[in-house]
């Protein structure tokens, strides 16, 4: 068919170049109806000039287009050759300020982190090159297509906004000057005119629904029958089925299939088969049924040409007014009132209008093509860009709801403009004002989430997947609400506060609805089966932690805001949890003679929920209460008097408790959902607004009611309260028969809850809580991280939260805190901790990780010992708390604390009949150095005539009371300081007893009532024989270690993993006691001792038990038990060669005993050290080689062992191995017991065996040099040779290491030769 229109289409072109874009017009100025002209044009000559043919020729069809279309238009415009007209116009133009240039996919933009106002503002390479921010911190990243350079916009940048190049035209320009006033009325008239009709053309043409018929201007009296099958793009069908279905429907080659759906996909259309409509038509039918199965069927419509023709020029004609804008910002300023200019129809008539409320029908390319000429006109013209913000804030509603529904990707659709009007501070504060825009973007984020449960929360666990995909893309709408909040306002109109007042409660309507939303209940009998949908509340949640928090940011920025803000807050708290105690049983709780009532509720029984944004949200404008003093100036404007504390802490001490419940391994059965949701809850990218809110929000409570009470409360909720309020409970529940599980649950419980009494008193580092600033925030978490290790600027990065502005704040601290290792052989510069920051450490820092403390305490501990100083870790000195947050130290001196502390130290003392752990008594110690350090600060920082309340060291002197009369705190401690088991912590009690000192004496120098003299007179004894006391209880501690050893070695070998931590930390005393072993054993002058023959020395030998990696079983290792074998790698090595060019000539007449250092290489055998039996390595070993086989028909992945070669890898750590070395004991300890010496020869019979067993084998060499030819005589004379008997002791070994000896020496012959 094309060659039949050969030469139809040459006639054609030849007649179109005879076109005179002059005369046309000059025609058209002449015309009355100048709109009825252009249109006939256009009707006539387009369909001449695109779609003639099956396969598009683009760049005939531009060059015609230019000729016939567009020169006429251009030659209107200017009333003269444009070629001169359009340098005129660009002559007469004042060169914008502002750069522009719109970004291709890929290429790089520049951010400064110093100077500009969020990471959106961006800079082209030439205007970042030219401009101050390449002295600064910058971010380069590289674009997705879309966006424009911020060069020249003023809001955009605190410091530098203009490059070298455009910051001369700032002189020159007047940013209220009319562009208009540098055109003729002629141009502004013929470019008006122009512009309304064209710009109308492609706005009609490319939103037009009809498939066969053109609108009425473009029809014309010829209709051909050809048409268009159009392919259209969409996110749902892959590749593979788009290329399949073609190849089916257009019966077309794989190559031209594979270019069809590269067309679609980079331009949203393509056209796949050309003919009349029922050729069209059947290809369509093909694609549809092929793609309708599973998913929803390829958009395809079977178009006439013309309606394709016109359409293609509809996008040529936007691409040519953009580039006509770019001549004058006078011909700019013009399409943008006929864009924006009001239609007949009244609202939503103007083109803009149309266009971008018809974008979710259009296809990519033509979506690509109008954005870019809204940034290039509308977003360029200040005066027009507020207005076009105001059209796309009125219209916001639908363009989310008609991207949500829609499919393809956000950069491709009207909405991704939003970045470019919210994050202009001026438009978004106008937008929130006048379009009241952070509600109409809550409300429309709201729309989408409907699907709730009873209690009006969120319900993410039925989702559909027509659902989740909408969930998806509808999250881009928070995204919307950051860009608005990013600028926070220097300034505040009532208007503005009204408006953000309404948009904060739109806000707290999504919060409730997250409030409690995921509720979980414990698992108990058998294991959940399905796990729950958890990841879409926590993606929500991770959307809104930086929108949360600069809310907050808003509210501190005006006192009056912030009052109603946290009015408005409690208000729905109180909705939300106002009834908490409907239903549930109340209990009234009493310790030490104070009485709590409250309900009775277990969070390992009944529901409960990790998501509590409003009570966070409160938390956070409480801490902003007290950090702008509003809670002082204006206390009657606040309702703290309303507040029920009770209620407060409730919700976030049981999301604290069941994270404690997990730890203890209280959950197993609710499967890894709530593992990875406690995961998050702590992690980094989470914690700010979930983990530390909730810390906040019980210091919050603690602080406004009575200690005792909350330590009631906080015991019930751990479900511990039985067993400190009851006498010897502990030791009760020890001695009865329970669970093992149950005992080690309740100790962990008892863990957590002293660490969260901990972070509550020592977490004050929050601007706010204590007297602190944000620097001094950032600065502790950088000194935490550092303490576990030395770590890369990235490693630290990732470590630390970032805020909107994608900031951590590390580089204004880094230094003040840490000193620059620079690269060394790892290429790596680290960051190390300065030596004099270490005295800031905290154990127990909130933000470590179990593993992280861990290694924390190793690193400090081994610091400690480098240094020569004793390893107590003691509590920092910490600043005050800020007076609203001031009571919240009472708690460590509350009686119920003190009952804690004592009844702990009560089980230490009295190890042998309770269940009680080292960590709690660890967390204890710190809980009574946080006391006594906080009692110093108070009494070093006592004003004058203010007496001191904190008395903890008073406290701790008296003893207890009735019936129990148990020995006072400090009396125990000075108990534990000379308990044997306790050595690890003898120095952090010491530091204890020794801070206990310092305050009594400032007491007395302040004439402050004195500690009881009991306990000081004990202090001084101990202080004086304390060297002497030391060295008896180290013989004692050796003495009794060593019967210990000797008379429970078995015991305690079975015992080994348990054991060995407190086994490695005596290490060091048992060889302190080595003199004391020699004085029990026999002695033995140094005259008699033998070190070999039949009278050598008897040693005793320590007995060696180790245990196999696969089956978990214990062994001692002797010659007759089955073979223990490590894991190793043989491997030719030449490192030890002295001739590396010379080589075994005949490896098998070699003799592998014999190594001579001329060869070329050696042997290198290496273990990682993981034991095995020799028969689960065997089996092991088995099992990969039969994997191995059974795989070798699949398509895998390649391995990083060969196993045709013998290699595997270990078990336990997947070191590369290749073959197994037995474990044997030293030859001593295995001849020692075996050899007799009576029946083995003298010296003189032992030289004469020798020389003898010398002859035979040179008489054997001989025989081998001899030819086949020899005499028979030589031949007998060498059968007559006996071998002599010499000394050969019997093999002592078991078949099964004799066997593994094989195995061991067959892989290093191999690997030799």
């Amino acid at each position: 068919m094309a060659s039949e229109l050969e030469p139809e289409l040459q006639a054609t072109d030849r007649s179109l170049l005879d076109c005179s874009a002059e005369e046309i017009a000059g025609k058209w100025l002449q015309a009355t109806d100048l709109t009825r002209e252009v249109y006939q044009h256009l009707a006539h000559y387009v369909p001449q000039i695109y779609c003639r043919g099956p396969n598009p020729h683009p760049q005939k069809e531009d060059m015609l287009a230019q000729h016939v279309l567009l020169g006429p238009m251009e030659w209107y415009l200017c009333g003269e050759d444009p070629t001169f007209g359009f340098s005129k116009l660009e002559r007469a133009n004042k060169p914008s300020h502002l750069c522009g240039r719109v970004f291709k996919v890929g290429e790089p933009t520049y951010s400064c982190r110093d100077c500009a106002v969020d990471p959106t503002c961006v800079l082209c390479m030439k205007c970042f090159l030219g401009s101050i921010h390449r002295d600064h911190r910058y971010r380069m990243t590289t674009s997705g297509g879309g966006g424009f350079c911020d060069c020249g916009d003023i809001e955009a940048w605190k410091e530098g906004p203009y490059c070298q190049k455009h910051d001369l035209n700032t002189s020159e320009t007047d940013e209220d000057e009319d562009p208009l006033v540098h055109l003729s009325e002629d141009v502004i008239a013929r470019t008006y005119n122009i512009f309304a009709i064209m710009f109308r053309y492609a706005v009609e043409i490319l939103t037009w629904e009809k498939e066969s018929e053109l609108p009425a201007e473009l029809e014309t009296e010829e209709q051909t029958d050809t048409y268009y099958c159009m392919l259209f793009n969409d996110e749902v069908h892959t590749y593979e089925q788009v290329i399949y279905t073609l190849q089916k429907a257009v019966n077309c080659t794989q190559k031209e299939a594979i270019g069809f759906a590269t067309t679609v996909d980079r331009d949203g259309r393509r056209s796949v088969r050309y003919g009349d409509f029922q050729y069209c038509e059947q290809a369509k039918s093909v694609i549809v049924r092929n793609t309708s199965r599973q998913t929803k069927p390829l958009k395809v419509q079977v178009m006439h040409s013309s309606i394709v023709a016109h359409q293609n020029f509809g996008l040529k004609l936007l691409s040519w007014l953009g580039s006509i804008i770019g001549f004058s910002d006078g011909l700019r300023r013009i399409l943008c009132q006929v864009g924006l200019q009001e239609g007949p129809d009244g609202e939503n008539s103007s083109l803009v209008d149309r266009l971008m409320l018809s974008d979710s029908k259009l296809w990519k390319g033509a979506r690509s093509v109008y954005h870019q000429l809204f940034m290039s006109s509308l977003l360029m013209d200040l005066k027009y860009k507020k207005l076009f913000a105001i059209r796309f804030a009125k219209n916001y509603e639908r363009l989310q709801n008609d991207y949500v529904t829609d499919d393809h990707d956000r950069e491709f659709s009207v909405a991704d403009l939003s970045v470019q009007i919210f994050t202009v501070p001026s438009l978004a504060r106008m937008l929130i004002t006048e379009e009241n825009l952070m509600t109409t973007i809550i409300r429309t984020f709201m729309d989408h989430l409907r699907h709730r449960d009873s209690q009006g929360r969120f319900q993410f666990e039925r989702y559909t997947a027509l659902q989740a995909f909408k969930f998806r893309r509808v999250q881009s709408l928070i995204l919307d609400l950051k860009y608005v909040l990013i600028s926070k306002p220097t300034e505040w109109s009532d208007e503005l506060r009204q408006k953000f007042l309404e948009g904060f409660d739109a806000f707290l309507e999504l919060l409730k609805c997250m409030q409690g939303m995921d509720p979980i209940t414990r698992q108990v009998g058998q294991h959940i089966e399905m796990e729950p949908e958890w990841e879409a509340a926590f993606t929500l949640q991770m959307k809104l932690t930086h929108v949360i928090s600069m809310m907050q940011d808003w509210c501190a920025l005006d006192e009056k805001v912030l009052i109603e803000a946290y009015k408005k807050c409690l208000a729905v708290l109180m909705q939300c949890h106002g009834g908490f105690t409907d239903g549930e049983q109340p209990i009234t709780l009493s310790i030490c003679g104070h009485s709590v009532e409250t309900i009775r509720y277990c969070v390992s029984q009944e529901k409960v929920s990790i998501h509590l944004p409003v009570s966070r949200l409160l938390a956070g404008l409480h801490v902003l209460l007290s950090k702008s003093e509003v809670a002082y100036k204006f206390p009657e404007l606040l309702p703290l008097s309303e507040l029920s504390p009770p209620m407060l802490i409730e919700h976030p001490l049981r999301c604290l408790v069941l994270c404690a419940q997990v730890h203890a391994g209280m959950w197993r059965r609710n499967g890894f959902s709530l593992v990875n949701q406690i995961y998050y809850y702590h992690n980094v990218k989470c914690r700010r607004e979930m983990f530390d809110k909730d810390i906040i929000m019980l210091q919050t409570g603690v602080s406004m009611m009575d200690p005792n009470h909350f330590l009631m409360i906080m015991l019930s909720r751990f479900e511990l309260y039985q067993i400190f309020s009851t006498p010897d409970y502990g030791k009760r529940f020890s001695s009865e028969v329970t669970h093992k599980d149950v005992v080690q649950q309740n100790n962990t419980l008892i863990e957590e809850m002293l660490y969260l009494i901990i972070m509550l008193v020592g977490e004050r580092f929050s601007p706010g809580v204590g007297q602190v600033n944000a620097t001094d925030e950032i600065k502790r978490e950088i000194i935490h991280q550092l303490s576990i290790k030395p770590m890369a600027h990235s490693e630290l990065v990732k470590s630390l939260p970032e805020d909107e502005n994608k900031e951590t704040g590390m580089e204004a601290v880094i230094e003040a805190v840490a000193h620059f290792r620079k690269p060394g052989l790892t290429g790596r510069g680290m960051y190390e901790l300065k030596p004099e920051c270490a005295k800031e450490f905290n154990l127990y820092f909130y933000h470590f990780s179990r593993a992280e403390q861990s290694k924390a305490e190793e690193a400090q501990r081994k610091l400690k010992r480098q240094n020569r100083e004793d390893t107590a870790l003691p509590p920092p000195v910490l600043p005050p708390f800020c007076p609203l947050f001031a009571s919240l130290v009472n708690i460590l001196q509350s009686d119920v604390m003190l009952c804690i502390m004592r009844t702990i130290l009560q089980w230490a003392v009295e190890h042998n009949g309770y269940a009680w752990s080292e960590s709690m008594l660890q967390r204890v110690l710190h809980l009574i150095g946080m006391a006594l350090q906080e009692e110093k600060q108070h009494l070093e920082n006592v004003v004058e005539e203010h007496v001191v309340t904190f008395a903890f060291t008073q406290k701790i002197s008296k003893p207890g009371e009735a019936p129990n009369n148990s020995p006072s705190i400090l009396a125990m401690l000075e108990t534990l300081q000379n308990a044997p088991y306790l050595e690890v912590h003898k120095d952090m009690i010491r530091w204890i007893l020794k801070t206990f000192n310092a305050i009594k004496k400032i007491r007395e120098s302040s004439s402050s009532s004195p500690v009881a003299e009991t306990e000081g007179t004990i202090m001084e004894e101990s202080s004086r024989d304390k060297d002497k006391a030391e060295r008896k209880r180290k013989a004692e501690i050796a003495r009794l270690r060593r019967e210990k050893i000797m008379a429970q070695m078995s015991e305690m070998q079975r015992h080994f993993i348990d054991e060995n931590k407190e086994l490695f930390q005596q290490t060091l005393e048992l060889e302190a006691s080595a003199s004391a072993v020699l004085e029990n054993s026999p002695v033995v002058s140094d005259k008699t001792l033998i070190a070999l023959g039949p009278a050598k020395t008897q040693v005793s030998e320590q007995r060696q038990f180790v245990t196999c990696i696969l089956c978990q079983e214990e062994q001692e290792v002797k010659v007759e038990n089955k073979a223990m074998v490590l894991a190793a790698f043989v491997q030719r090595s030449t490192v030890l060669s002295k001739n590396r060019s010379k080589v075994i000539e005949d490896p098998e007449k070699h003799d592998p005993l014999f190594m001579h250092p001329d060869l070329s290489c050696g042997t290198h055998t290496g273990s990682c050290g993981h034991v095995m039996h020799a028969h689960c390595w065997q089996r092991y070993f088995d099992s990969v080689q039969a994997k191995e086989q059974r795989r070798q028909q699949r398509l895998r992945l390649h391995t990083s062992y060969d196993v045709e070669n013998g290699e595997f890898l270990c078990p336990l750590c997947e070191c590369l191995s290749n073959t197994v070395i037995p474990l044997l004991l030293p030859p001593r300890n295995i001849f020692n017991r075996r050899l007799s010496f009576s029946d083995q020869p003298n010296l003189t019979q032992w030289i004469g065996t020798v020389s003898e067993q010398i002859k035979a084998l040179q008489a054997l060499r001989k025989e081998e040099s001899v030819p086949n030819t020899a005499s028979s005589k030589n031949a007998a004379s060498v059968d007559e040779l006996q071998h002599p008997g010499g000394f050969k002791p019997e093999n002592p070994y078991s078949e099964s290491i004799k066997e593994m000896l094989t195995t061991f020496g067959t892989a290093t012959y191999k690997k030799e030769f």
